[in-house]
């Protein structure tokens, strides 16, 4: 903000010596008394007075005053005659002093130049404050005041709530930060709920292995020792404890794994509808400016407008995976999203150009955490592709990847509305 201060000092303080040095420039310029009227004017007042001893000079065009200095005027009255301002020219008349005051039609346009030239350029300076303020309540005072919050949010500091501002510049903005902090906050208390019950049900599960594991550690050593001799019916009860602890160990096992295999994601969709138009075109909107800046070949097929069925936001989302994953391992050259028809689906795919993934790989591409051979040194959690299908599943929609010659498609099928 003091940046900005000095920014309005120095654009008032510029504006000033414009003004000053426009109103130098223009006090140079020579003033052209064009036809000279007031000289003719001042001769024919001259001859009146000669004959008839006064003149009136409302009868003229240039004369504002016509002024007699008496003979016995004081010295005052004398220096005042001769030195008061304005143009005028002195005649003597029959042995007396007269002056002719006169104003010119070049001196009232200077003037009036002069008027409109400060005029236009004090509007222009008081506009500009006012925009420079304007800009510092609307723009930069909020946007100070919301600076660091990507920072702090970044930190993991989610308390309190941003005060919502009517400002059309940074409403929906703050509006976007607090339901981030809400949803982040949610997913934090959701998240060490669910670390908590998992933990709790993992020791329960490890503390109730442990009577099992006892009871067959027990059987084991009265077999070693021999402790039932030759009695084969013992041996065989035994035998099936033993089996029967085994089965319980790996029952407990199972719900471990259970445990730690449920759908971390926690993915909600909320299905409605929505036009094919719409999800092209936050597509496009989202990546024509990123992809020129890569250097990419970023094409749309045409297709035919219509109805869909599904959660707008999440199939924005789907198809937002699909394209940073054919950015990502793509070669950059060309991307395409075309749209097929197939009796009740909208198919839309988008094709990468660039080395496929191998056929052995191609079948787990949509797996959890999988990440093919392509990635190498390429930064990803393997999740992309993996939530794209979870939500076209919950979307009763159907995602699939298929190799080409020269790079991948992967197209993500849509219901149609009926």
């Amino acid at each position: 903000m003091r940046g900005y201060r000095k920014l309005c000092v120095s654009v008032i303080i510029v504006f000033l010596l414009i003004i000053a040095c426009a109103n130098y420039a223009l006090s140079r310029v020579p003033v052209r008394d064009g036809d000279r009227l007031y000289m003719v004017e001042i001769n024919r007042a001259e001859d009146e007075i000669r004959r008839e001893g006064e003149t009136d000079p409302a009868g003229y065009r240039t004369l504002v005053n016509v002024t007699k200095l008496e003979k016995d005027a004081s010295e005052d009255e004398t220096e005042d005659f001769f030195q008061s301002g304005g143009d005028y020219a002195v005649r003597i008349i029959d042995g007396a002093y007269y002056r002719f005051d006169y104003e010119t039609d070049a001196g009232k346009e200077y003037a009036s130049s002069r008027l409109v030239m400060n005029s236009s350029l004090a509007a222009a300076l008081l506009a500009t404050i006012a925009l420079m303020v304007w800009m510092r309540q609307k723009i930069l005072l909020p946007f100070h005041k919301i600076s660091s919050l990507p920072e702090q949010i970044s930190k993991g500091n989610l308390t309190g709530e941003i005060k919502e501002s009517k400002s059309r510049y940074f409403g929906r903005f703050i509006w976007g930060l607090n339901i981030l902090k809400e949803n982040l906050e949610q997913s934090r208390a959701r998240e060490m709920s669910i670390l908590k019950e998992r933990n709790t049900l993992i020791l329960s599960l490890s503390h109730d292995i442990k009577t099992p594991l006892s009871a067959i550690k027990l059987y084991a050593k009265a077999l070693e020792k021999n402790l039932y001799g030759d009695n084969v019916n013992k041996k065989n009860e035994i035998v099936r404890k033993i089996s029967e602890n085994t089965d319980e160990i790996n029952s407990y096992l199972a719900d471990i794994i259970k445990a730690n295999s449920e759908d971390f994601l926690n993915l909600k969709v909320q299905n409605d509808e929505f036009y094919l138009s719409y999800l092209i075109r936050e597509i496009q909107e989202y990546y024509r400016e990123k992809l020129i800046l890569l250097g990419t070949e970023f094409e749309v097929g045409e297709y035919h407008d219509c109805l869909l069925k599904g959660d707008p936001d999440r199939a924005v989302e789907v198809l937002q995976n699909i394209m940073e994953n054919a950015i990502k391992y793509g070669d950059g050259e060309n991307i395409t999203v075309s749209v097929e028809e197939k009796e009740d689906l909208r198919l839309v795919t988008v094709t990468n150009t660039g080395m496929p993934v191998s056929p052995d790989e191609a079948a787990h591409i949509f797996s959890s955490f999988y990440r093919g051979s392509n990635t190498k040194n390429k930064p990803g959690s393997g999740l992309g592709l993996y939530i794209c299908r979870k939500l076209m599943n919950m979307m009763d929609g159907e995602v699939y990847a298929k190799r080409l010659e020269n790079g991948m498609s992967v197209t993500a099928g849509f219901r149609v509305q009926k």
